[in-house]
C-alpha cells in the first residue's frame, strides 16, 4: 500500500526527531564551548556518549553544516566552526528584534484570558525555580513565552522567533539560580504591563530578558575560555 502524499513512515518521523535532538544538543554544547572550536566531532564518538546509532549523528551534523556551526573537511570530518563575540551578538540581535515586535503587537491584542494563562504558566515556572528544578524551569520558559507570542497572532514570525532562538542554550540559564528567580520576576513585570495596556513597557521588558541573556552567555563563555585557545596569529590579528 502505497503511504499518502506528504506521509511519512513512523519510524521514518521518528528518526527525524532522534535527528533534531541531537542537533539541539551538539548546538547547545557549541554554544556553551563544551564542544571547542575547530574541534572535529567524529561519529563513532559522538554515537557512543549519546547512546544512538551513527545516522541521527549524520543528519544532525547535516543539519548544523546548513547553520554554518560546523564544516565538512575531506578525509578528516566535521569541525566546529568558531564562534566569535560579534556571532553571539548579532544571533542576541536577531532574536531580540524579532521579539520586540511580537511583543508590541501582544500587547495590543492579548485577551484577558490570555494574560491570565500567562500567570498561571509563570506561577508553575515560580514554583520549578522553588524546586531548583532546571528541566521544568527550561519548559515553563518555553511554555510562558510560547503563549506570549503566539497571542500576538502573527503565527509566521513567531514561527521565525522559534528558529532562531534555538541557539538560546536553555539549560545553562535554566541552571543558573539568580536567573530563575529574575525571570519570574520579569514575567510578573510583564504581566502587569500587560494588564495596563502598556506596549512601551512591554517591549522594554522584552528587549531587557535578552540583553541579559546576552550578557549571561558572553560571561560565562569567558569564563570558561573560549576565546583565549585562540591560536597566537589570529589574536594578533584581531
Amino acid at each position: 500500500m502505497i503511504a499518502p502524499a506528504g506521509a511519512r513512515p513512523a519510524g521514518a518521523v521518528r528518526r527525524e526527531q532522534l535527528s533534531d535532538e541531537v542537533a539541539a544538543r551538539l548546538r547547545t554544547e557549541i554554544m556553551t564551548g563544551v564542544l571547542r572550536p575547530n574541534t572535529f566531532i567524529r561519529l563513532d564518538e559522538t554515537a557512543a556518549r549519546l547512546g544512538v546509532s551513527i545516522t541521527p549523528i549524520r543528519e544532525a551534523l547535516r543539519t548544523l553544516r546548513g547553520e554554518g556551526m560546523v564544516e565538512l573537511e575531506p578525509h578528516r570530518g566535521h569541525r566546529v566552526v568558531p564562534l566569535s563575540r560579534n556571532d553571539i551578538e548579532d544571533i542576541f540581535w536577531l532574536q531580540s528584534t524579532i521579539a520586540q515586535e511580537l511583543a508590541a503587537t501582544t500587547a495590543r491584542r492579548i485577551t484577558d484570558e490570555q494574560i491570565d494563562e500567562l500567570e498561571v504558566l509563570n506561577a508553575a515556572m515560580a514554583a520549578a525555580v522553588e524546586r531548583q528544578d532546571p528541566d521544568a524551569i527550561a519548559a515553563a520558559e518555553f511554555a510562558f513565552h510560547r503563549t506570549f507570542n503566539r497571542a500576538s497572532g502573527r503565527i509566521k514570525l513567531a514561527w521565525f522567533l522559534l528558529h532562531a532562538t534555538r541557539y538560546l542554550p536553555p539549560q545553562l540559564f535554566a541552571s543558573d539560580r539568580t536567573w530563575g528567580a529574575e525571570a519570574v520576576a520579569s514575567h510578573d513585570r510583564l504581566i502587569a504591563a500587560l494588564r495596563r495596556r502598556d506596549t512601551a513597557t512591554v517591549v522594554d521588558l522584552t528587549e531587557d530578558q535578552f540583553a541579559d541573556g546576552l550578557s549571561r552567555l558572553l560571561g560565562y563563555l569567558e569564563q570558561v575560555g573560549l576565546w583565549a585557545s585562540r591560536p597566537r596569529a589570529a589574536r594578533r590579528g584581531s
